[in-house]
């Protein structure tokens, strides 16, 4: 069911967002076993103590007791500041995912009888393609009886190969599918590149 003020749509996504990022970790009132171990805000343990006492030791430091390892026998709490840890685990999430790389597949197309030209052109694109970093299918379209002429477009693919070799790897050889021949292209990574 769809809301039409957006305001509230928007409020739903945060929320989302929210609960994916910060895992559900009981706090303070919301602990429900009689006793843990409790740790305190230096990383000093404490001891296994009754919960009343280990909310009473976070209440006179201002801070909060966080249920950290409930499946520990006994239970592991952590006397902390929960508010900034929340932060904390918010802001390394957004770090991680920033930092992350989606690597797309680009598919240059050429056919067994391609002009000088126009094959120098695909080069051309699929160098931009490996340099962007991302990975490039390599699609050899036959038609009618060229597929018989496998073999020439075989040595096709390994010549576009050739022109890429130092900036790409090859990580699937030409191979027939069908009616066309695909062969797939990674690009070299800094170690590869030194290597060379």
């Amino acid at each position: 069911m769809v809301i039409a003020n957006p305001l509230f749509n928007i409020f739903h996504i945060l929320l989302r967002r929210w609960r994916i990022i910060i895992k559900d970790l009981r706090v303070n009132e919301e602990i429900r076993v009689r006793e843990a171990r409790v740790i305190d805000s230096n990383g000093q343990q404490l001891g296994i103590m009754p919960i009343k006492e280990g909310l009473r030791i976070a209440a006179e430091q201002g801070l909060d007791l966080v249920e950290v390892a409930p499946q520990a026998k006994p239970p592991v709490c952590r006397i902390m500041d929960y508010g900034k840890y929340k932060y904390e685990q918010s802001k390394r999430e957004r770090d991680a995912r920033k930092k992350q790389r989606v690597i797309n597949i680009k598919e240059v197309k050429i056919r067994p009888r391609i002009e000088n030209h126009d094959f120098q052109v695909k080069v051309k694109n699929a160098r931009r393609f490996l340099s962007d970093g991302d990975k490039v299918k390599v699609t050899l379209m036959f038609r009618g009886r060229e597929i018989t002429h496998a073999s020439l477009g075989h040595d096709l693919c390994l010549k576009f190969f050739n022109e890429l070799e130092d900036v790409a790897v090859m990580e699937k050889q030409p191979k027939v599918e069908g009616r066309n021949m695909i062969m797939i292209l990674a690009p070299k990574t800094q170690e590869q590149v030194k290597g060379d």
